[in-house]
């Protein structure tokens, strides 16, 4: 019986047998975390414009530190966000948002790639990747610290207690970084890990109860990623615009 041939599939960058518009989301994602992790970078080194004002303090400053130069490029800045910025670009969720929209390694399911062979994350530079799990501890520190922030904004030291639109602005930003942190991979695992039965004592069904509450955050990890990604950078804005004058903060203080 004769055989009938078929031509070779074409191989190559972005090959795919997908007809929907699957470059849609990895540009779209790739344009988001351009937009807001470079004005977050380019805001680090804007302490020259003020960031504070009464009650509020803007959340990439807190908390404020001073460092022992004052060259432009050494921002109070740089001496705390080393801690949210390891845990967010060693995240699992956002690994995998740049690997596809800046690396193309894949750009989507079922897309070819650039066609290397696939060697993991455990070379250099992508094994530091597995610090993750460390910079988990810091972001913790890092929930406590911002509904402190959060909480003095409520606060004006002249005139006493009460709330303004900065106030609300602070404490969703504590918020939607608390749910971002309390969805994460690891810490999912840290809380229900390693156990062989949740039911076989109070202390497993403890963690079970802890374990399904980070889950139900976790299973929507990509939303509290991008509205605390987004929140942060509106929340920094608004308090800037407020300490330069250019806008005015609507609120309300009670002396008590």
């Amino acid at each position: 019986m004769a055989q009938v041939g078929t031509a070779a599939p074409r191989r190559g960058l972005l090959t795919t047998l997908r007809t929907d518009a699957w470059w849609f989301e990895p540009a779209l994602f790739g344009v988001g975390l351009t937009v807001f992790l470079g004005y977050l970078t380019v805001s680090m080194f804007l302490d020259g414009w003020a960031f504070e004002i009464g009650p509020y303090l803007s959340p990439v400053y807190e908390p404020k530190l001073h460092g022992p130069f004052r060259a432009w490029w050494f921002s109070p800045a740089l001496l705390v966000l080393w801690g949210p910025i390891g845990f967010r670009a060693t995240c699992y969720y956002y690994r995998r948002a740049y690997y596809r929209s800046y690396f193309l390694s894949p750009p989507a399911c079922a897309v070819a790639d650039l066609g290397s062979k696939y060697q993991g994350e455990r070379r250099f530079p992508l094994i530091l990747q597995n610090a993750h799990r460390f910079f988990m501890y810091v972001a913790l520190v890092f929930v406590v610290i911002l509904w402190i922030g959060a909480i003095r904004g409520f606060h004006d030291p002249t005139g006493g207690w009460g709330i303004g639109l900065g106030s609300v602005f602070l404490s969703v930003n504590a918020f939607l970084l608390m749910m971002y942190t309390f969805g994460c991979h690891s810490l999912r695992h840290l809380v229900g890990g390693g156990l062989d039965c949740f039911t076989c004592s109070k202390w497993g069904r403890s963690r079970k109860r802890t374990w399904d509450f980070v889950t139900r955050l976790n299973e929507h990890h990509r939303f509290w990623a991008w509205t605390s990604l987004i929140w942060i950078s509106a929340t920094d804005v608004y308090i800037r615009l407020v300490a330069n004058g250019v806008i005015t903060d609507p609120n309300t203080w009670k002396s008590f």
